[in-house]
Parts: C-alpha cells; structure tokens; sequence
C-alpha cells in the first residue's frame, strides 16, 4: 500500500526534521541556518511540509513581506526541499501549487524566486525585471533567473528593490 502524499502547514514541532531534510536535497548548499531563522523568528511566513505516512518528505518555505506599508504584498519562495528518493515524483510540484494558492487566499499579490525559469516556469513564474533582488545576482545564474507570479490577478508591487527580513539580507544568498 502506498501512503497517500498530505500537505499542510509545519508545526514547531517538526523544526528537527525539516532542518535534517535540506542537506540531503541539497548537499552543496547550507540552507538550515536561514530556515530556522525565517521560521523561529519574527518574519511571517508560509512553511508547508509533504509527509508520505510519518514521514517529512518535502518542504517549502515563503517569506511574505510588504511594498511600501502593504503588509502581505509579496512573497519569495525559498527553499524548496524534496528528499532525494522522492524527486521526480510531483512533490515539489504539489506543494508550490499549495502554497500559491494559500497565498492568494491570504492576498498576497505577487510571489517571487530565485530558480530555475524551465522549473518555475510551469507555475507561471516569469522573469522579473522590476522587482529587483536585495544584491544584485552573479552572472552566473543568468538573466532569467529571478522571477515572478501575479497571484489572483493581483497588481504587481511597486518596482524597485525588494526589503526582505533581516535572515535574507546576506548577500551569499544571492550568489552575491
């Protein structure tokens, strides 16, 4: 029998698991210290979990964040975790469907990210020029990069450079 894949918001709970989740979807990457700083700290976020049974086989975080006093209007997707035996598998896909559709109950506007365009692409994410990064991205990553989605039919936020929580303000997260 298969477990059925269920998606729903994290609880404190579970930091331990989701902390033990990312070096294995991304090994080359450090990404704990900034997960636990968005979801132990003061920034509002979205943190949703996949679970196959008891097991936490994905997660997602979003950052949701203001434009010029509109609390709530955007948010950045990042990270995205899927355990390596379960990549591939629509996972991933499943819970940034669920998370955007969250977010545009919440009235969030517009979500953003820094990924892969043929990945995010099939979300609706296009590339944003302008709504900039806190740093400016390294060339290495390419023009298409940093993207966006009008969620709802929202109207975009305002253009400009995006005013992040404190944990995104490094610039090595940004291949700075």
């Amino acid at each position: 029998m298969t477990d059925k894949l269920i998606i729903r918001k994290t609880i404190a709970d579970e930091l331990p698991q989701i902390l033990a989740l990312y070096p294995l979807a991304f090994p080359d990457e450090e990404l704990r210290p900034v997960v636990s700083r968005l979801i132990e700290g003061e920034a509002q976020v979205l943190s949703l979990a996949a679970f196959k049974g008891e097991a936490l086989v994905a997660h997602v975080l979003f950052t949701i964040f203001g434009d010029e006093g509109d609390k709530g209007a955007g948010a950045l997707l990042a990270p995205l975790g899927v355990v390596p035996d379960h990549q591939g598998q629509g996972v991933g896909n499943a819970l940034v469907n669920d998370g955007l559709t969250r977010l545009g109950a919440m009235g969030v506007r517009q979500a953003f990210v820094f990924g892969d365009p043929a990945y995010y692409g099939r979300f609706g994410f296009q590339t944003e020029r302008q709504v900039l990064t806190p740093y400016p991205l390294s060339e290495e990553y390419g023009d298409d990069a940093w993207q966006s989605s009008l969620l709802a039919g929202r109207a975009p936020l305002t253009a400009g450079r995006l005013s992040l929580p404190e944990p995104w303000m490094e610039p090595a997260l940004w291949g700075s």
